[in-house]
């Protein structure tokens, strides 16, 4: 099993980014996909997660309006489009995807906002 995070990278506040996490050995049509981000210092926060069925998905209070979550079943592929994008999301970002007991994390992407 593989998650491969990808779209990370410098941007300026105000910008968007969107993150891929692809999967391999793993589906994500039957998982509950998540990403996570944790900054320098800081401990590891759920920032959006979507249902097996596709027909739920939460975002932390900070991420709302500005942050979704999707995914595309056909490419096994989970993404995170951030819009007007702050200081305060950079952060190493990780997808992780769970189906039952089992529960498998990507190495993450580092996103930095800054003029």
């Amino acid at each position: 099993v593989q998650l491969v995070e990808s779209g990370g990278g410098l941007v300026q506040p105000g910008g968007s980014l969107r993150l891929s996490c692809a999967a391999s050995g793993f589906t994500v049509s039957l998982s509950h996909m998540s990403w996570y981000r944790q900054a320098p210092g800081k401990e590891r926060e759920l920032v959006a997660s979507i249902s097996s069925d596709g027909g739920s998905t939460n975002y932390a209070d900070s991420v709302k309006s500005r942050f979704t979550i999707s995914r595309d079943n056909v490419k096994n592929t989970v993404y995170l489009q951030m819009n007007s994008l702050k200081a305060e999301d950079t952060a190493v970002y990780y997808c992780r995807g769970r189906r039952g007991l089992s529960m498998y994390w990507g190495q993450g992407t580092q996103v930095t906002v800054s003029s």
